[in-house]
């Protein structure tokens, strides 16, 4: 696929899940396998915790808070004889009562569907009341007693003090203190845990994100230069920076968590069923409502989705296009024009937006809306279920909790489905450009060679940046190791061509070139291009040092070097008046320093790795004449012993060159020294004729 394929192909991205691309993620997680295992077990403790609140809820108000006796009100033999069985049943002086604690299920279904029973009384152990709230008791007939039991009426609790109440029911309160104090120990665990696994997860997220963004990086340093000729600086920017974190979001918040949604929801079925099967049942007819709610969901918001992403990348592309040339842009008073292109893009990204969002804000009711249902589905079925006696009020209300959590993570996934999507688009977006293979292929067969000498022969070269559009054509001529070469044309006629063949930066369709004898194709491109120095006309300064600048990762460099390289090249007479010379910092793309200057640098970065071929974009046209003067000179000291190509674009600065070769249309159509072409009165002769009259 070439440079424009890869581009065209992330707008057409329309899978929302993929288990290839999850599958290709897990690669970069794998190293850190025993991490992810650790917050999956963290987040199974954590959950299971949660849900055991809800259960110590049921727990406190079915034990200590609500009558654990029920008072009988029938005189049937046959059941006051089961009860007997089971010791449950005692004789008090208005009937029989029964201590719900020491029945089984059976009878107690039983006996709550024939209802036969009623609440009136707490039970109580007589070992529980002191001799004063005895007497107290007995005395106002707020209490039947019998054997060990003592029953408190529910009626007449109201006409004890707070204190009596307290002291009576002190055994209830001891229990209800000893759940608190589990309750409170489960949360400060869960506390702890939870800052465990996301301590854990967090820093397994940002050791996956710097490897995903070395990977992605170190893969673009290796594409060929058409890659960047037919892909925005801005779109692949995007790809290393936000699109990697979009999918370490996905990674902390979303797959790891997904474990946590599947335990609550495992965990909360379970649990229900295990409370009572006939009301979780009855919960469970939402679930098909909310099946097709998400269905319905998902479907709407991928293609909404989709829509924001490519106006986000047609933002970030004219973005970034417009500032980088906003010196064009002012020159030539484009402002307006520009801010009404930029309305309408953002405009599109507003819409998506807005379309995005209706489909989230709909969701979210809908699910609200369910989960309302199945509260009144609970309170009906279930309130009514308390007042047969067949469900418990702490199962009621532990109910209510358990759906709450129930609900809880399909709420989230509008917001997980979100990022998902997100993750999804930024996943294709990064392997796409990963599985984007460098058009120029490495040779298996590699040649060594120590030194290059600098002998360069193109043997019947064609070359098209498009197929069907040969620039170069049928390209031949050679330059011996210390010779020197000028490439002169018009522009367009393909010169910039021949020099980005030599460095390998397209590959040519057709014929051969050869550097000290080898096909090219045989050298390491590192070697290959180490070897060859260029200087173009628009030098490239990176932000940092000036020392930084010239030795370009040669750290090795000492000083005293590093000044000899300055002083050789006379880039020294601007680097000693600025105050921390060397170490002075240079501004992005050198912006404080004169076209002059940069190109002195320029010529120094090429010394420090004294190269066996220079080839020079002529540096000269832009510069002031007393600039030209020190550039020429250490041009002179550069070319000695060197072969030497230059790109001429002013042809009296060539009279020195050994072999001049004149492109016209993509053909060679003459060569010689500047004095035969001169005599030839060709296409060299009429170049230098325009360029003399224009001055």
């Amino acid at each position: 696929m070439h440079g424009g394929g890869y581009y065209m192909a992330e707008e057409n991205l329309s899978k929302s899940y993929d288990g290839r691309l999850i599958k290709r993620l897990l690669a970069f997680v794998k190293p850190y396998t025993i991490f992810v295992i650790v917050a999956i077990i963290l987040l199974f403790l954590i959950t299971g915790l949660s849900l055991s609140l809800p259960y110590l809820t049921k727990i406190a108000i079915d034990r200590y808070m609500t009558p654990s006796g029920r008072r009988i009100v029938t005189n049937d033999a046959k059941v006051l004889k089961a009860l007997e069985k089971q010791e449950a049943l005692v004789m008090v002086q208005d009937g029989y009562f029964i201590d719900m604690r020491k029945i089984d299920k059976q009878t107690r279904f039983e006996l709550e569907k024939e209802k036969i029973l009623e609440d009136k009384y707490y039970i109580i152990s007589a070992e529980d009341i002191d001799k004063e709230h005895y007497h107290l008791l007995a005395a106002k007939d707020r209490a039947i007693f019998a054997d060990t039991l003592v029953f408190l009426r529910t009626d007449r609790t109201g006409d004890l003090s707070v204190r009596q109440l307290l002291s009576i029911r002190r055994e209830a309160i001891a229990g209800v203190h000893r759940l608190v104090i589990i309750f409170l120990a489960v949360i400060v665990i869960s506390f702890i845990l939870n800052y465990v696994q996301v301590y854990i997860l967090q820093y397994t997220g940002q050791k996956v994100m710097f490897d995903m963004r070395m990977n992605v990086f170190a893969h673009l340093q290796k594409m060929n230069v058409a890659f960047f000729d037919k892909n925005p600086v801005g779109r692949l920017v995007t790809r290393v920076t936000n699109d990697i974190a979009v999918i370490n979001e996905m990674f902390t918040n979303v797959i790891v968590n997904l474990f946590s949604d599947i335990f609550i929801l495992i965990g909360v079925v379970a649990i229900m069923f295990y409370l009572n099967w006939k009301l979780a049942s009855v919960i469970m007819i939402v679930a098909p409502i909310l099946v097709v709610v998400t269905i319905i969901f998902r479907n709407k918001v991928r293609k909404a989705y989709r829509w924001v992403r490519v106006t986000v990348a047609k933002i970030n592309t004219y973005i970034a296009e417009n500032i980088a040339g906003m010196w064009v842009v002012q020159l030539f008073t484009r402002e307006k024009e520009n801010l009404r292109k930029f309305k309408e893009i953002n405009r599109e990204n507003y819409d998506a937006n807005m379309s995005q969002l209706l489909v989230f804000a709909t969701f979210r009711p809908l699910i609200d809306l369910v989960f309302a249902f199945a509260l009144a589905l609970i309170i009906w079925y279930g309130g009514g279920r308390v007042i047969e006696q067949t469900l418990t009020f702490g199962a009621l209300v532990a109910f209510l909790a358990y759906v709450e959590k129930f609900f809880q993570p399909i709420r989230d996934l509008s917001e997980k489905y979100n990022i998902l999507q997100a993750a999804m688009a930024s996943s294709e977006r990064v392997f796409l450009l990963l599985d984007r293979e460098d058009a120029i292929e490495e040779s298996t067969v590699k040649k060594e060679i120590r030194k290059i000498k600098g002998g360069i022969q193109f043997d019947s070269v064609w070359f098209g940046y498009n197929e069907d559009n040969f620039v170069l054509k049928d390209i031949s001529f050679n330059v011996k190791p210390g010779e020197s070469l000028a490439i002169v044309g018009a522009t367009g006629a393909g010169k910039t061509s021949i020099i980005n063949l030599l460095l390998r930066f397209y590959e040519l369709n057709k014929g051969t070139i050869r550097l000290d004898g080898i096909d090219i194709c045989d050298l390491h491109r590192d070697f290959l291009r180490k070897s060859i120095g260029v200087v173009l006309q628009d030098v490239f300064l990176f932000s940092g040092s000036i020392k930084k600048n010239i030795v370009l990762g040669k750290d090795d460099m000492d000083e005293k070097n590093l000044e000899r390289i300055a002083q050789y090249v006379n880039a020294d007479r601007f680097i000693n008046r600025i105050p921390d010379r060397f170490n002075a910092e240079v501004m992005e793309r050198g912006s404080l320093l004169s076209q002059g200057e940069k190109q002195l640098l320029a010529f120094a970065r090429v010394l420090a790795y004294d190269p066996s071929v220079l080839i020079l974009d002529e540096a000269t046209s832009s510069v002031d004449s007393e600039t030209e003067s020190l550039i020429e000179d250490a041009l002179d000291k550069l070319m000695k012993n060197r072969t030497f190509i230059v790109i001429a674009h002013r042809l009296s600065t060539i009279e020195r060159i050994d072999n001049i070769i004149v492109l016209h249309k993509g053909r060679i159509v003459e060569r010689g020294t500047h004095k035969e072409l001169l005599e030839a009165k060709g296409f060299y002769h009429d170049l230098y004729r325009i360029q003399f009259k224009k001055r």
